[in-house]
């Protein structure tokens, strides 16, 4: 199918973990419906992949759309070209897709009608190499990956995203423009009350939280506060807004109170869930899923109304691996929080699978044809 190529300005916002979403019912269009978006991340020129879900979960090719941007690949990167969580994200609010181009450092943004991507905005991420962004209320936030690494903040207006002036803070790492995927942060989020913002920096094994200003602006410096378990990655939050961390050094997950300060404390200690490399963690509910692209598996997780967090089963398994799964890296739950949608790097397939009462995941789909991991490949993935 040809690319799309509209492009024009338009508004966006981009949903924090946690946030309620509301749907956006205004003139320009009622937002994305049963679709699974999958950012082909393409060093020669970005694109959006769209799939229509069926209410039994499987995915049908229903588009591909230009980002007017590059996708970037990160030195020595094994399976996942970004190393980060959050670089595509659909937000139901306002109806918009948000994706990260980072090889030319910029940021588009669709209004979203069905399963069509309409009016393309691109502007600048004002870093290197950005991977990650994230929303609350009237203001997004990038991740820039490449160089001392920062964040960088836009308001969201109706003539689409507007920098921040004096926003802009430094992660204070020592990278190259394109950044060693070890060394880089892996994401930026929101707490779900918008007071904070965190970001996750692997190499230095800290989870730094600015705290925000009633300006929309970060504290100038963030609280360092260092990491429970090793190599601190992906981030996301329980229905109680405590904080959970996936760690890839041990395929582990911590568990945090954010305090008004910045500071954290643990909840709970590093759970190991025995496979290799956990990288990407998700919630659907009171269960959490996540990616170990070492041995291309799925765990899951449970949590109790106090925070602790248990796996479902012994093995650490939610899902038995497939020799068409391989390279598990980025996943995406949707918003009636029935089913979970896994990229496999390596294969350049998504795999979608039903989540079941107990926590147990039954694939319903397999979709093919997307770009395979080599010199990139594909990476960010949003689910309605």
């Amino acid at each position: 199918m040809a690319l799309a190529t509209v492009a024009a300005a338009v508004t966006v916002t981009v949903a924090s973990a946690g946030e309620t979403a509301r749907r956006y019912t205004g003139s320009k269009g009622n937002g994305a419906d049963h679709a699974v978006f999958v950012q082909g991340n393409e060093l020669d020129g970005n694109t959006i992949h769209v799939f229509e879900r069926g209410d039994d979960g499987a995915l049908t090719a229903a588009g591909r759309y230009a980002t007017g941007g590059k996708g970037g690949d990160q030195i020595d990167a094994p399976t996942d070209s970004l190393a980060s969580q959050g670089s595509l994200v659909y937000d139901d609010r306002s109806g918009r897709l948000l994706a990260v181009n980072a090889g030319s450092g910029t940021v588009t943004s669709f209004r979203v009608e069905g399963r069509k991507l309409m009016d393309r905005q691109v502007v600048a991420s004002r870093g290197d190499f950005p991977a990650s962004i994230t929303v609350s209320g009237s203001l997004a936030y990038v991740m820039n990956a490449g160089g001392e690494g920062s964040v960088q903040g836009f308001r969201i207006t109706p003539d689409g995203l507007k920098p921040l002036r004096g926003s802009q803070r430094s992660l204070g790492l020592d990278n190259e423009k394109v950044p060693l995927f070890s060394s880089s942060p892996g994401q930026v989020a929101f707490t779900p009350n918008g007071r904070a913002l965190v970001v996750t920096t692997k190499s230095a094994n800290t989870v730094e939280v600015f705290p925000m200003g009633r300006d929309g602006r970060p504290a100038q410096e963030p609280v360092v506060n260092e990491s429970a378990g090793g190599v601190p990655f992906a981030i996301t939050f329980d229905r109680g807004g405590r904080m959970l961390v996936a760690e890839a050094e041990r395929s582990t997950v911590s568990t945090y109170k954010v305090r008004a300060d910045g500071t954290l404390k643990v909840v709970q200690g590093p759970l190991s869930n025995g496979q290799e490399t956990l990288c990407w963690l998700e919630r659907a509910g009171d269960f959490f899923y996540g990616g170990n692209t070492g041995n291309s598996t799925v765990s899951g997780y449970r949590v109790d109304e106090r925070g602790r967090l248990a796996l479902t089963n012994d093995v650490g398994l939610a899902t038995p691996p497939s020799g068409r799964s391989q390279g598990v890296i980025d996943l995406a739950v949707t918003e009636d929080e029935r089913f979970l949608y896994v990229q496999n790097a390596v294969s350049g397939t998504v795999d979608g699978f039903r989540v079941g009462d107990d926590g147990s995941l039954t694939k319903v789909t397999t979709a093919t044809g997307l770009p395979v991991f080599g010199e990139s490949g594909m990476e960010g993935i949003a689910a309605v």
